[in-house]
């Protein structure tokens, strides 16, 4: 179904319903989908909310889940700050880096916009079931205990 500039879907968990949101805007305006959603008090948290977003600054095949937090020049993240009204939101990082040295801030809206490649892409789709499973710690345990439990550093390749 359609929810102003989202596809959006909503279903029992046994943590209570669930929302969820695919924006259909360019990624700098992502946020757009959120509208209507404030934080209140402004730049207050909004504890029953987490955005999923890519990352280049963490490995393909990781993902990081952070209870809040900056931007950290993610384009999308800084577009639902900015409609939320705050950065107390959960957010779920998922890697899709290192970007390659010889891009330069210009050329990464390519990187990010390009297909990844296959094993990248096995990579992040192994993800699936872990992040699934973090996203339900988050919902009934809360972020401290779901980052604790899920936010693992790769091993070092040897």
């Amino acid at each position: 179904m359609r929810r102003g500039p989202a596809l959006a879907t909503t279903g029992p968990t046994p943590a209570g319903d669930v929302y969820l949101l695919k924006p259909q805007t360019m990624m700098n305006d992502s946020g757009a989908a959120l509208s209507g959603l404030r934080a209140d008090p402004p730049e207050g948290p909004l504890d029953d909310l987490l955005v999923l977003v890519d990352d280049v600054a963490i490995p393909s095949g990781t993902f990081r889940l952070r209870a809040k937090g900056s931007a950290g020049g993610h384009n999308g993240l800084k577009s639902v700050e900015a409609v939320v009204g705050t950065r107390w939101f959960a957010r779920l990082r998922i890697g899709v880096g290192p970007a390659p040295l010889l891009y330069d801030e210009d050329d990464l809206p390519d990187f990010v916009l390009s297909p990844l490649p296959p094993e990248e892409r096995e990579a992040v789709a192994a993800l699936f079931g872990p992040m699934g499973d973090a996203v339900e710690c988050w919902m009934t345990e809360g972020a401290e205990r779901a980052m604790a439990q899920f936010n693992r550093r790769p091993a070092a390749d040897a």
